[in-house]
């Protein structure tokens, strides 16, 4: 039996879910995640367009959600020197790998909030 995080997982156990499905659904799954990575998928974007682009998520989560996808290797940081310093954030190329399935997930929800 493997352990993964606090989560036992059986190898080869029917039904038992893949850890690294686990961890990504968690990630992107997470409060607001998901609203950011789908706002970058259209453009690289500045911290306030950010902000606008995801109503109602707070500064201070904005700046979590960003380290977060940052430490997973999903964003990067790009810091332009200047006065005012402008940081604008961007999908890595793992992060601009999630942009066929964040698609398909808007046509799942449309689909599936109409029949509701």
């Amino acid at each position: 039996m493997e352990q993964v995080g606090v989560t036992k997982v059986q190898e080869g156990s029917k039904g038992a879910v893949c850890p690294h499905f686990h961890h990504a659904i968690e990630l992107i799954g997470k409060r607001w995640t998901g609203a950011i990575v789908c706002a970058l998928t259209e453009a690289p974007m500045r911290y306030g367009e950010l902000r606008k682009a995801v109503p109602g998520l707070s500064d201070r989560l904005l700046s979590q959600r960003l380290r977060e996808l940052e430490e997973e290797g999903l964003v990067e940081r790009q810091v332009e020197a200047g006065t005012p310093v402008r940081v604008t954030y961007s999908l890595t190329e793992a992060g601009q790998q999630l942009d066929p399935v964040l698609r398909e997930l808007k046509v799942w929800a449309r689909r599936w909030k109409k029949a509701a």
